[in-house]
């Protein structure tokens, strides 16, 4: 990936993530199209819009968070590892750990006002 406002160590990381998830370069097709909504004339005459597919897998990515083509380069490859190691871990994947901790503060959350509610003399008399 060519040059861009995202740090190289993050770059370095993410071809660390796919090599051990067994994402390669070689396995992706990518293709680049043309944006829509806002951004302007930018977007409009440029074709900044990624759209990736791997083929092992079969799964497919369309990214146009930026104006930049090879910060949608990026973030298309991020969201294709996520998908890879969703599907890969299913409930160990991180995203569903962070998932199942929110559910759990939440019911705690729930379960303190239902307690807090039902106890006597808090309520209108």
């Amino acid at each position: 990936m060519g040059e861009t406002f995202i740090s190289p160590d993050k770059v370095k990381a993410l071809q660390e993530r796919m090599k051990a998830l067994g994402i390669h370069e070689a396995d992706i097709e990518e293709r680049f199209i043309r944006a829509q909504g806002r951004g302007g004339q930018k977007v409009n005459k440029t074709s900044s819009c990624v759209h990736i597919r791997h083929m092992p897998t079969g799964m497919e990515v369309k990214c146009q968070e930026t104006r930049s083509r090879e910060a949608n380069r990026f973030f298309a490859r991020r969201i294709l590892a996520d998908k890879v190691e969703e599907k890969a871990l299913g409930r160990d994947s991180s995203k569903n750990q962070a998932i199942e901790r929110i559910r759990r503060q939440k019911r705690k959350r729930a379960k303190r006002s239902r307690e807090k509610a039902g106890a006597p003399g808090t309520g209108p008399a």
